[in-house]
């Protein structure tokens, strides 16, 4: 009895430490069987970490290439109400009345497209796709944005819908393919340095919060009133609109 009690404890931390982890694998795992039916015209690349121009790692949770461009994915799998603005720092999740904030998969996003961007130099003719597709139980409320966000059960035909125009060709899809297989980073250290440049990058930004400095230009957070109360801006508006609630 006392050997399944401590067997069911040690579990039970296992999946309290690893939890996100667990949950994004799981979530990448839907996403990723629903591009296996895209048909052949596609090629999926999954979970590709990569380098940008500025030194940092890039880790992108799904690539779909194709002669219409490269539809690059973020893949969230979350439960409870999702609020959430492109432009926004944070987006919100709400489970019951605990709200809790993470960061804009949007941005994140179009990090990943600069960092593509700078591997395939030789082809500004490619046209690049955004998408953030939620695969878990989470409803998407109030999501104003530009860029496709959409549940894991649109991600298809979303990216049927976005093949409308070819801009490169099939030799060139095969040239992209092998570059961007040949610019991943497979050491297992550099994936375990990336997670912890971007933990360090989130304290760090956390710190400058607290002390009213803005996280992206180092200026001034100053309190303002805007039509829902008030919140803190950037002293250097409007060159940067970073925000952050009072």
């Amino acid at each position: 009895m006392i050997i399944i009690v401590i067997f069911v404890a040690i579990v039970f931390i296992i999946i309290k430490i690893y939890s996100p982890k667990i949950k994004g694998s799981i979530g990448e795992a839907k996403v990723n069987t629903r591009l296996n039916f895209l048909g052949k015209e596609y090629i999926v690349l999954k979970d590709i970490l990569i380098s940008s121009s500025n030194g940092y790692t890039s880790q992108i949770d799904e690539l779909v290439l194709s002669e219409y461009g490269i539809f690059v994915i973020e893949t969230k799998n979350y439960k409870g109400w999702i609020f959430g603005n492109e432009k926004a720092e944070n987006w919100t999740q709400v489970i019951y009345k605990e709200k809790h904030t993470f960061r804009n998969p949007i941005k994140q996003n179009w990090s990943h497209i600069y960092a593509l961007k700078n591997v395939l130099s030789d082809y500004p003719n490619i046209k690049y796709h955004p998408i953030v597709v939620f695969s878990g139980s989470a409803t998407l409320k109030s999501i104003e944005s530009s860029v496709p966000v959409i549940y894991s059960n649109r991600l298809n035909s979303t990216i049927r819908k976005l093949s409308y125009e070819k801009c490169i060709s099939l030799d060139e899809l095969n040239k992209i393919q092998t570059i961007l297989e040949s610019a991943e980073i497979k050491e297992k250290h550099a994936r375990k340095e990336h997670v912890k440049s971007i933990k360090h990058n989130v304290k760090e930004k956390k710190i400058k919060m607290a002390n009213l400095i803005c996280p992206r230009c180092n200026g001034e957070l100053k309190l303002r009133n805007g039509k829902n109360g008030k919140f803190y801006g950037c002293s250097n508006y409007p060159r940067c609109r970073f925000t952050m609630p009072y």
